[in-house]
């Protein structure tokens, strides 16, 4: 096969493949799905922002219950923006060294109380599982998430990008600076695998 001939054939694949990956993006169905994702993204937005609910349920450190239905649900279900609490409920890993710290700390600061939730209107609203992703704001004006981070009962979640993300980060930095919470024993296995991986040279000598 002449070397023109093999060119040709290799433009026409590129061409072929070219056309096919405008086709997905440019698909009715794609357009149906990224239109009703949209939708759901500004009922999310209506119902929620800036609104004030009660706290029905703590979850874990960094999922909480709100006093109002969510589909078939009877409570919407919030995931904080930004920041990952140690394990308690996740059979996979089992009960993770802090994480019942974590979990009472977000009960003693939110449970019963009415939080005022705000979402990150330049991203997405909810997370793979469903769950609303929220800034959780306290009746006494701080917020819920980034407690947690400096007081050393939350990790920075670097694994997604958001509106606070490097404030988030500077609150972790921080808190395991002065050894606050989890921050002052924990080793390096008790940490996430996400963490592990994403900060490899994290320190964490005493």
């Amino acid at each position: 096969m002449s070397r023109h001939r093999r060119a040709a054939i290799a433009a026409a694949c590129v061409a072929s493949a070219l056309f096919f990956v405008w086709l997905d993006h440019n698909s009715p169905q794609r357009q149906r799905q990224e239109e009703s994702n949209g939708q759901a993204r500004a009922r999310d937005i209506e119902k929620y922002h800036g609104k004030t609910f009660l706290v029905s349920n703590v979850v874990d450190g960094d999922t909480i219950d709100i006093d109002v239905p969510d589909g078939e649900y009877e409570h919407t279900r919030i995931r904080l923006w930004g920041i990952d609490t140690p394990e308690t409920k996740n059979p996979k890993v089992g009960v993770m060294y802090f994480g019942p710290e974590a979990a009472e700390y977000t009960r003693k600061l939110a449970l019963g109380r009415d939080v005022r939730i705000y979402l990150d209107q330049d991203n997405r609203t909810r997370c793979y599982y469903g769950r609303v992703l929220a800034y959780v704001q306290l009746p006494d004006k701080r917020f819920l998430n980034e407690l947690l981070l400096a007081e050393g009962y939350a990790y920075a979640d670097v694994r997604f990008r958001h509106s606070y993300y490097n404030k988030y980060k500077q609150l972790e930095s921080a808190a395991r600076g002065q050894r606050r919470g989890l921050w002052a024993e924990v080793t390096r296995d008790q940490l996430p695998q996400w963490l592990q991986e994403k900060k490899p040279t994290l320190l964490l000598d005493k």
